[in-house]
């Protein structure tokens, strides 16, 4: 019998090794997230999945995705003190880059674009800082679009631990930290990177697009236009082999795509 802990009073099941965010997703309830991956070990870059742990005045908060499941935890996400903690992170993320949803080809599939859809961010909340990051479309098939990064290191880390080619890291610290290309010259086009790579399929934003595909899917059968990302987020959270998850098979649907 699984041991279990308490998420906004719910009893969770958790299997040994899994963190709070994992445990919640697997059992059918959402905490909101953006640089979780289920493919890599998460590391807690945006606390969007920020949660109260105890009760009363024993209280504190830490990101869910690296929190380890342990049995008896209290905890609380779906509250208004936390969803209004979130709001603010999203805005801050909006207000960082240059986001421009009418304009930009993710929108609908764009994950940070859902997430404030379904946490209810109506404003901009802070000025934005428009930084000045020009567009590398110097490979013939691929366009990278410094301007939305978040700074989730996904591509880093699919480039590096599946693909084996490192093509990206980040460079500096605080405000000044920002994607770069692991090349003499900077340019995507001096690397080895292919459309087939990991690397492609993991940023939640716009900033890694194939050419000459933008705006195929029309308005109103994207990604997120049929379904919110809580929603899509529980379809696609691994279960155990022989759990049925919504696509049938209890395999992760994001990963097959």
């Amino acid at each position: 019998m699984s041991e279990t802990f308490q998420l906004d009073g719910e009893d969770i099941p958790f299997a040994p090794g899994q963190t709070v965010l994992q445990a919640a997703l697997s059992a059918g309830h959402y905490i909101p997230h953006l640089c979780y991956h289920p493919e890599f070990k998460p590391h807690g870059s945006c606390k969007v999945c920020t949660v109260k742990i105890g009760g009363g005045n024993n209280t504190r908060t830490a990101a869910s995705c690296t929190l380890p499941a342990q049995a008896g935890l209290e905890i609380e996400s779906d509250t208004e003190e936390m969803n209004a903690l979130r709001r603010t992170l999203v805005q801050m993320l909006f207000a960082e880059g240059n986001h421009f949803c009418p304009s930009c080809e993710k929108s609908g599939n764009c994950e940070l674009q859902a997430l404030g859809s379904d946490l209810g961010v109506m404003t901009a909340g802070f000025r934005h800082f428009y930084p000045d990051r020009p567009v590398d479309a110097s490979h013939p098939d691929i366009l990278l679009d410094f301007n939305r990064c978040i700074l989730c290191e996904l591509c880093v880390r699919a480039s590096c631990e599946v693909d084996e080619k490192c093509v990206f890291s980040l460079s500096g610290r605080g405000i000044t930290k920002h994607l770069v290309v692991n090349a003499t010259s900077g340019k995507l086009a001096d690397t080895d990177i292919a459309l087939t790579d990991k690397a492609m399929q993991v940023c939640p934003v716009g900033v890694i697009l194939k050419k000459r595909v933008g705006f195929a899917v029309p308005i109103g059968q994207r990604r997120y236009d049929q379904r919110p990302i809580s929603a899509q987020a529980l379809d696609d959270a691994p279960r155990p082999p022989s759990a049925s998850g919504p696509n049938g098979s209890g395999v992760c649907q994001a990963c097959e795509e």
